[in-house]
C-alpha cells in the first residue's frame, strides 16, 4: 500500500472514473439542451377500479407504446401522468388540479364519469387545457365549453335508433327505465323527443336508484306490471341492469307477450354481465350499440391488448376489449398528432399569472400557451384507419357512427340488422358504411323474444290493475239515441248507450292492443253550472279526462287545445220548420208565383213604359192627344194592355217601336214564367214549409229554437246577425215538437236549428209535421277528443275508418236512427222557395229600361235640335221652358210625316179605295181580325201601307174607320 507505483495507479483510477462521470453527465445534459428530444406532459385521470377504467388504461399505454414507437417521430415524447379518481368527484378534482398546478399538463385524458368531468372541464376552460373525456352524458356540452372534446358517442346519440326500432313494431306507447343519476336522466328528454317524431308516447319514466336493493328494484317493476305498457327501455349499467333483469324474471316479466330494449351503456358492456344472469333473465332481450367494423388491424390489437391487460392486471380474471378502449387508443392518437402539429419546439410550461397577492389553487394554474393551438387540431380529427372505425371528431364531438341492433341469444348476442341515420333500419351495411338492402317488419330477422316466442309483441297487455283511460261522456236530458249514460245504483258503475257510445266501443275494440277505459259522466244542463259541451272538452286540457266521447262536434275553437279523431258521422247545421196547409185552397195564390220586390218593379216598368210610348207619339199619334185626363189614362191602358197583347192603338214612331219590341219580349218572358210558377203551385202535391228563406226569419222577428248547451246559437248571432234575444233553448225532440206547434206569437219558435244528426232523429219521429229548409252549413262532424299530441289519436282515427268501411257502422245507423224509408211523405231535402225573385229577371228589366231610356234620349236630342231656335233667344230659362213644352204639346204637321200617314197625306184617294176593296172581293181578300198591318193596292202598282198596329177592332168594316177619321178632321 506504501509503494508510490500503486498509490499512483489508484489516483489516476479515480481520477480517470471521475472524468468518465462527468462526461456521461455532460452528455446527457448536452442531449436535453439540444433540444432532441421534446417531453409533453399528458394528464390521464381514469377510474381504474372500474372494468371500462382498466380497459382504457391498457388501450392508452398501446397507444403511447405505439407512438412512440414510429421511428419519425422521435422528436417528441409524450409522458402520461395516471391518475385514479376513485370513483369520486372530489378525487377526479384533486387530480385534475395537480396535473395543471403541479406537473403543467398540455391536456387531459378523462375523467370517464359525467359528474367527474362536469368539473375537470370548467378547469380546462379556464387554463386553456384540452380536456378530451369519454363521458357519455349528454348533459356535458361542447358549444359551452370550447376547451372540451367528447371522445364517445352522447347515450342521446342513439335515441333516434332506439325510436326507429320501435316504430318498426308499430308500438305506441313504451317506458323508459333509468338510473336514477345525473348519468342516467340525461338521455330522458331526447328519448322522449325521438319516440314523440314517431307518434310515440313514454307513458312512464321509472328511475332507479344506483343504490336501490333487490326489494325495492322487485316492488318497482311490480308496479309497471300493474300498467298496460309491455315495451321496456332500459338505461342502466352492467351491475344495476343484471340485478333488474333478475327481478323481472322473478315478476314474470320476462314472458311472451314483453318486450325489452337494452341501450349502448349496457349492449357495449354486456361482457361485464354474469353469463348466469345473461342465460336465465336476459333472453329475447334486444340491444344497440355502435357497429364496429373487423379489421385485420383491429384483430392484431386485440391480441396485444389482452397480453397487456394480463401483464397490468395479472390477478385479475380475464376481460374482454369494448368500444371505449377503442375510443381511448384513437383519441391518444389524435392527440398524438395534435402534438406533432404544434411544433418539435420545446413546449413551454403553464404561464403563471403576474400578481405577488396570495392566490388560490385554482388562481395560481395559469394558463397554458399552447392549449390553444391543441385545441383547434383536435376540434376537428378524422383517422380514417381509428380501430373503432372512422374515428371523426368536428366541432369537438365524435360523430354518430352506425348503430348496430343485437338479440340477445344463449350466452352471447345475434345481430338481426342496423340503423343509420340517412338510410334508417337496414339489413346489411357495405364497408363503407352505405345500406345494401332495405328491410321491414318481416326482414328484420327471426328474432327470439322473451318467453322463447317468435310473435312480435303487440305492446299492450290488460293490465290486472291500474290506470284505466278516463272518459268524459256528456249526461243530459233527451236525445238518447245519440248518448245515455246511466249509473248503476248499486255497484256506482258507469254505463253508456247510443250511437255514439257504441261507435267508440268498436273503435276500441278494432285497435291493435288492448285498451282499458272508464266512462265519467258530465253534466250538461245542469242548471247550477251552466256547463256545455266547451267545458265538457276543457276537461281534456286540465287532465281531468283522457279522452272525451259523445256527440262533441269538431270545431277550429275546440282543436286549438286538443286533438280530434276522424270524424265517424258527417255534420252540418241546418233549419227545420212546420209544414203549412195545402195553399191550393188559398184565396190570394195567385199572388204566389211573384216575389213582392218582383210585382214592384214589374209594375214600376209597366208605367216607365207607357209614360216612354206617350212621350214618343204625343206630337204624331192623335191616339195619344186630347183631354189630359185621356192621356194619363192611355199611359197607364197602352202599356198595361200589352201584358196580354191587347194594344190597338197604332204607333207611328220607330223609337216607339223599337222600344215595344223589346217590351214584348220582357212581358212574354214575365208572363210565361208566372203561368209556370202557378201551375206548378195548384198541381203539384208537396210539403210546403211555413218559411223558406232564413231572411224571413230574420224578417218577421221570428224565435228561433236550438238544443240546450249547441254551439250553433253562436253561429247564427255571428254569421247570420240573428237577434241573440230571439234564441230559446230546448232539451228534448218532445220539447221541439211543442215550441214549433205553438209558433212564435204563441211562446214557441218559427224555426229549430240544430246539426243534421239531431235534425234527422227529430224528422225521423214529426215526419209529416215538420220539414227541413235552406242551406246547409257544413261542420266537420263528430269526432273523438284526446290531448293534443296524444299518441292514440293516429291509431283511433285508423279504427274509425276501418269501422265505418264495414258493415257495422250500416246497422248501428240504422239500430238508433231507424230505416229512413219508414215516412212515406217525408222529403229531407232542403226546399227552397217557389216564388220567382227579381234576381231572375234583374237582366231583361236591365234590356227594357236601357232600351227605353235611349230612345226617350235621343227623341229629346233630336226636339231640341228642331227647336235651336228657341234655345237661342235672350229670353230666361223658365220662358225657355214654357216655350218648349207648348211646341211639344203642339200636334206635328203632318206634311212633314207623309209616309208615317198615309191614310192622312191621301185622303181623296182612300175612300175610293177601300170602297172599291169593299165591292170586290176578288181585289181585296178576307183579312184576319188583328192583323198587325193592313197592304193596300191602289190599282197602279203595289205601294206599302202604313206600317204600325191595326187601329181597326174585329167586324169593323174598313171604310167606317177611315170615315170617322176624316169626320175627325
Amino acid at each position: 500500500m506504501h509503494n508510490p507505483r500503486c498509490r499512483f495507479l489508484i489516483i489516476f483510477i479515480q481520477l480517470v472514473s471521475i472524468i468518465s462521470f462527468c462526461h456521461y453527465i455532460i452528455g446527457i445534459s448536452g442531449e436535453d439542451n439540444n433540444t432532441s428530444v421534446v417531453k409533453v406532459d399528458v394528464g390521464i385521470i381514469l377510474d381504474l377500479e372500474t372494468e371500462v377504467g382498466k380497459v382504457m388504461h391498457i388501450s392508452i399505454l398501446l397507444a403511447l407504446a405505439d407512438y412512440h414507437a414510429n421511428t419519425s417521430r422521435g422528436a417528441i415524447r409524450i409522458v402520461p401522468h395516471i391518475r385514479d379518481s376513485k370513483k369520486d368527484d372530489v378525487e377526479a378534482a384533486s387530480a385534475a388540479i395537480y396535473l395543471l398546478k403541479d406537473v403543467q399538463v398540455q391536456a387531459i385524458f378523462g375523467p370517464q364519469m359525467s359528474t367527474q368531468t362536469d368539473f375537470v372541464m370548467d378547469l380546462g376552460n379556464r387554463v386553456k387545457v384540452p380536456i378530451i373525456s369519454p363521458a357519455t352524458s349528454p348533459l356535458l356540452t361542447v358549444k359551452e365549453n370550447p376547451f372540451f372534446i367528447r371522445a364517445a358517442l352522447p347515450s342521446s346519440s342513439q335515441t333516434n335508433a332506439i325510436a326507429a326500432l320501435v316504430k318498426n313494431f308499430d308500438w305506441r306507447e313504451v317506458v323508459v327505465i333509468y338510473e336514477d343519476s345525473p348519468y342516467g336522466s340525461g338521455i330522458v328528454p331526447h328519448l322522449t323527443d325521438a319516440l314523440l317524431e314517431i307518434s310515440t308516447l313514454v307513458s312512464y319514466r321509472s328511475g332507479i336508484s344506483p343504490s336501490a336493493n333487490d326489494d325495492q328494484i322487485l316492488k318497482e317493476l311490480y308496479n309497471l306490471n300493474t300498467k298496460q305498457t309491455r315495451v321496456f327501455v332500459v338505461h342502466l349499467r352492467p351491475y344495476l341492469a343484471s340485478r333488474l333483469f333478475l327481478k323481472a324474471k322473478e315478476a314474470g316479466m320476462m314472458s311472451s307477450g314483453y318486450a325489452w330494449i337494452i341501450t349502448d351503456v349496457l349492449t357495449n358492456l354486456l361482457d361485464l354481465v354474469d353469463h348466469s344472469v345473461i342465460e336465465s333473465s336476459m333472453q329475447g332481450v334486444l340491444g344497440i350499440k355502435p357497429y364496429i367494423p373487423g379489421s385485420n388491424q383491429l384483430n392484431n390489437y386485440t391480441k396485444r391488448w389482452r397480453k397487456r391487460f394480463r401483464q397490468e392486471y395479472p390477478d385479475m380474471d380475464q376481460i374482454e376489449l369494448n368500444v371505449f378502449g377503442l375510443w381511448a387508443y384513437d383519441s391518444i392518437t389524435s392527440l398524438a398528432e395534435a402534438i406533432d402539429k404544434v411544433g418539435t419546439t420545446a413546449i413551454p410550461k403553464l404561464k403563471k399569472p403576474d400578481t405577488r397577492e396570495n392566490l388560490t389553487d385554482l388562481d395560481a394554474l395559469g394558463t397554458s400557451e399552447v392549449g390553444s393551438l391543441l385545441i383547434d387540431s383536435m376540434r376537428n380529427t378524422v383517422l380514417k384507419r381509428g380501430l373503432s372505425g372512422d374515428f371523426h371528431i368536428i366541432d369537438g364531438e365524435l360523430q354518430p357512427l352506425p348503430y348496430q341492433i343485437v338479440n340477445i341469444i344463449g350466452k352471447g348476442e345475434k345481430n338481426i340488422g342496423f340503423w343509420m341515420k340517412r338510410d334508417g333500419i337496414s339489413c346489411k351495411l357495405k364497408m363503407n358504411g352505405k345500406t345494401a338492402a332495405k328491410c321491414n317488419n318481416k326482414q328484420l330477422g327471426a328474432i327470439f323474444w322473451p318467453g322463447e316466442s317468435t310473435i312480435v309483441p303487440r305492446g299492450w297487455e290488460m293490465p290486472t290493475s291500474g290506470k284505466k283511460l278516463r272518459v268524459g261522456v256528456p249526461l243530459k236530458g233527451g236525445l238518447e239515441q245519440l248518448i245515455k249514460v246511466e249509473r248503476d245504483s248499486k255497484t256506482q258503475a258507469v254505463t253508456a248507450t247510443g250511437f255514439c257510445a257504441d261507435v267508440f266501443k268498436e273503435v276500441i275494440l278494432s285497435l291493435p292492443y288492448a285498451l282499458p277505459y272508464e266512462f265519467i259522466p258530465f253534466p250538461i244542463q245542469d242548471p247550477l253550472t251552466l256547463q256545455d259541451y266547451d267545458d265538457l272538452v276543457h276537461k281534456i286540457t286540465s287532465q281531468d279526462y283522457d279522452a272525451v266521447v259523445g256527440d262533441v262536434t269538431i270545431l277550429a275553437s275546440r282543436a286549438e287545445y286538443v286533438d280530434f279523431s276522424l270524424p265517424f258521422i258527417e255534420s252540418g247545421i241546418s233549419v227545420v220548420v212546420p209544414v203549412r196547409d195545402d195553399e191550393r185552397r188559398d184565396s190570394w195564390i195567385f199572388l204566389k208565383p211573384l216575389k213582392s220586390e218582383l210585382w214592384i218593379t214589374t209594375g214600376a216598368f209597366f208605367v216607365f213604359i207607357g209614360f216612354v210610348v206617350w212621350v214618343l207619339e204625343h206630337r204624331v199619334n192623335k191616339k195619344f192627344r186630347g183631354p189630359k185626363r185621356k192621356q194619363v189614362g192611355m199611359i197607364f191602358w197602352f202599356s198595361f194592355s200589352t201584358l196580354v197583347f191587347a194594344h190597338r192603338e197604332r204607333v207611328t214612331s220607330n223609337l216607339t217601336r223599337f222600344v215595344l219590341i223589346v217590351w214584348v219580349f220582357v212581358v212574354l218572358v214575365l208572363t210565361s214564367s208566372y203561368t209556370a210558377s202557378l201551375t206548378s203551385m195548384l198541381t203539384l202535391q208537396q210539403l210546403q214549409p211555413t218559411i223558406t228563406d232564413l231572411n224571413d226569419l230574420i224578417k218577421n222577428r221570428e224565435y228561433v229554437g236550438y238544443r240546450e248547451g249547441s254551439f250553433v246559437k253562436d253561429v247564427f248571432i255571428k254569421h247570420m246577425k240573428f237577434d241573440s234575444s230571439k234564441f230559446r233553448s230546448y232539451i228534448t225532440l218532445e220539447d221541439f215538437d211543442d215550441a214549433l206547434s205553438r209558433g212564435s206569437k204563441n211562446g214557441g219558435v218559427g224555426a229549430i236549428v240544430d246539426e243534421l244528426p239531431y235534425l234527422r232523429l227529430f224528422l225521423n219521429k214529426y215526419c209529416r209535421k215538420y220539414i227541413m229548409v235552406g242551406q246547409t252549413y257544413k261542420a266537420a262532424g263528430f269526432g273523438f277528443a284526446f290531448p293534443k299530441a296524444s299518441p292514440l289519436v293516429p291509431d283511433v282515427s285508423r279504427a274509425v275508418l276501418k269501422v265505418m268501411e264495414g258493415e257495422f257502422m250500416n246497422n248501428i245507423i240504422q239500430k238508433w236512427f231507424g230505416n229512413e224509408t219508414d215516412c212515406p211523405q217525408k222529403d229531407e231535402t232542403a226546399i227552397t222557395s217557389d216564388s220567382l225573385t227579381l234576381d231572375s229577371f234583374k237582366g231583361l228589366f236591365l234590356i227594357a229600361g236601357v232600351s227605353a231610356g235611349s230612345a226617350l234620349l235621343l227623341f229629346f236630342l233630336n226636339f231640341l235640335y228642331q227647336n235651336r231656335e228657341i234655345l237661342a233667344t235672350d229670353d230666361s230659362i223658365w220662358q225657355k221652358l214654357t216655350a218648349i213644352v207648348k211646341v211639344f204639346d203642339e200636334e206635328k204637321d203632318g206634311s212633314n210625316s207623309m209616309s208615317e200617314e198615309p191614310f192622312e197625306s191621301n185622303g181623296s184617294n182612300a175612300p175610293t179605295l177601300l170602297a172599291a176593296s169593299e165591292a170586290s172581293p176578288e181585289i181585296l181578300p178576307d183579312l184576319p181580325s188583328q192583323s198587325p198591318e193592313i197592304r193596300i193596292s191602289d190599282g197602279l202598282g203595289a205601294s206599302p201601307a202604313a206600317e204600325g198596329f191595326s187601329t181597326t177592332e174585329p167586324g169593323t168594316p174598313v171604310h167606317e174607320t177611315i170615315t170617322g177619321t176624316i169626320e175627325e178632321r
